[in-house]
Order: structure tokens, then sequence, then C-alpha cells
């Protein structure tokens, strides 16, 4: 029989792993989003840098954007969308995810 303490020292464990697996997609996200799309998008997602304005970048608050799913931004960045260039093959299905993951705290700013 498992004691009350080993228990509970196994709940607070997977509890931190969990947490910390989710501190890492976001800085994961954000270290991805800074080398590859913040030279369009801008560091707050509002599309307003020289290369966002040439490619008409549209802000990550805009209403099309915020009403996206996770799956339809999932393939705009896979497939690209507009003038926005495809990343398949550039970036894994895990940092995709992530960087999507990351542009919805820029969305809360």
């Amino acid at each position: 029989m498992i004691s009350k303490t080993v228990r509970s020292q196994v709940v607070l464990a997977t509890v931190f792993a969990l947490a910390s697996t989710v501190g890492f997609a976001q800085a994961g996200g954000e270290a991805t989003y800074k080398a590859k799309c913040q030279m369009c998008h801008g560091a707050d997602g509002a599309g307003a840098t020289p290369a966002g304005k040439a490619m008409k970048a549209i802000p990550f608050t805009d209403p099309q954007i915020l009403k996206a799913s996770d799956t339809e931004l999932i393939a705009a960045t896979k497939n690209g969308k507009g003038k926005m260039p495809a990343y398949t093959g550039k970036l894994s299905d895990g940092e995709i995810k992530a960087v999507v993951a990351y542009i919805h705290t820029l969305q809360k700013k």
C-alpha cells in the first residue's frame, strides 16, 4: 500500500512536470516566433513592421484572426496564406503549435 506522503509526492511531481511542459511550450513558441515571425508580424503581433506593411500582415487582434481556430492558424502557418510563406518543412508541427499558443498570449495584451 502506498502511504499518503508518497502519494502526495507523486501528485506534486506530476503537477510540476505538467506546469513546466506548458511553460516550456510557451517559451519555445516565443523563441520560434521571434526568429521566424516577428520580422513581419512585429513583437506585439500588430504587423506594423516595414515587412509586415509590405506583406499586408493582418494584426493578431483583428476579428477574423481572433475567431480563427487553432486548426485554421496552424494550416495558415503550414501552407502559407496571402503573401505569407508556407512553413511546412521549415518548422516542426510542435514548433508551429507552440507559435500558435504564443500568438494567443499576444492577443491578450
